[in-house]
């Protein structure tokens, strides 16, 4: 009888070798001392117990043992995932992310907070679960690796560029590269399938935003142009800077407390819920709450953009500004970040 080709076991250090002609089997050397029988776990007692040629392990019984020992490594995958503290780093599918820790915060800006808007009213919100947040917003380099061609054209305030953030892309095509970086990312074996990119909610936007802080800004309850990119008049009396009148590469302003930059400034960014009354609880997400959404003159709904952008004043990059807008809409200062949960 023909055999098969050699088990991979995805370990290059795990090597086979043939057993005789009346068993046809694989066997796999047992060394006891050796760091991947430890690492699984496999009982270091059993060697003289084993059946068949002495010191190796029949293809049966090394397939229950390795199962069990995937089930252990791919279980420390998962865990490996968990961030320890606010601002760990991590990098999947070509993303730097930071780690968000469960907790409170109370989303939503205080009655005399300068220029606060309607639709701000405070609300208490608890995030059970940690998340990662991407480091930067999503580029037209990471983009094209994922997707291919840009989701929109270029304009003279967006340029060209891999480390420029993608706009112009609507909703769908942000959920679509979500999909597609999950897709990538379990094929090469970064990421397990128990998580998942997607866009944040707007409640772990905010909470992103802040990193702990509870000042208009992550920066306090002022913000300069040096600190943020955004044109014309400077937050609550801070001191004036540079006014690009365009997009800045990612990065290029200072990271909040958490390490994540440009929470403030340069783009818009999509969240995933539909647009409306703040929501406050556990683990908010209006994903797919449409039939309560705040509708516009024409009775359509929107979903909710943060952050300000490179055209505004400095006033709607504070933490808690939320705008809306219709999903199936693009514009050149609209993209977004992405986010790696365990649903």
């Amino acid at each position: 009888m023909k055999r098969p080709g050699k088990p991979d076991t995805g370990n290059p250090s795990v090597r086979f070798d043939e057993g005789s002609e009346s068993d046809g089997h694989w066997h796999l050397p047992f060394n006891p001392s050796a760091p991947a029988y430890s690492t699984l776990g496999f009982p270091r007692t059993c060697a003289g117990e084993l059946p068949n040629r002495p010191g190796f392990l029949p293809l049966a019984v090394l397939t229950v043992w390795l199962g069990a020992g995937l089930g252990v490594a791919h279980g420390e995958q998962i865990n490996s995932l968990l961030g320890t503290k606010a601002g760990d780093e991590i990098e999947v599918g070509g993303v730097k992310l930071c780690w968000c820790p469960p907790g409170r915060f109370r989303m939503g800006s205080p009655r005399n907070e300068p220029e606060r808007r309607p639709g701000e009213d405070q609300v208490e919100v608890t995030l059970t679960k940690g998340f990662w947040m991407a480091k930067y917003e999503a580029t037209q380099g990471q983009w094209k690796r994922v997707m291919g061609k840009l989701p929109g054209p270029l304009t003279a305030e967006l340029p060209e560029g891999d480390d420029y953030p993608v706009g112009n892309v609507n909703f769908a095509e942000a959920e679509a590269f979500c999909r597609k970086l999950t897709e990538l990312s379990r094929q090469s074996g970064d990421l397990p399938k128990e998580w998942e990119f997607r866009l944040p909610t707007e409640a772990q936007w905010e909470y992103a935003c802040r990193a702990g802080t509870t000042t208009a800004t992550s920066f306090g309850d002022k913000l300069s142009s040096k600190q943020a990119n955004f044109k014309g008049k400077p937050y609550n009396g801070a001191e004036p800077g540079p006014s690009l009148n365009r997009a800045a590469k990612v990065g290029s302003y200072p990271a909040n407390p958490w390490g994540l930059h440009d929470m403030h400034g340069n783009i818009f960014e999509w969240c995933r819920d539909w647009s409306q009354k703040l929501p406050g609880g556990v683990d908010p997400d209006l994903y797919s709450a449409r039939s309560t959404a705040t509708l516009n003159r024409t009775g359509d709904a929107s979903r909710v953009r943060r952050g300000g952008c490179w055209a505004d004043d400095g006033w709607p990059c504070r933490s808690a500004f939320r705008l809306r807008f219709e999903p199936e809409r693009r514009y050149d200062h609209i993209g977004f970040r992405v986010v790696l949960v365990r649903p």
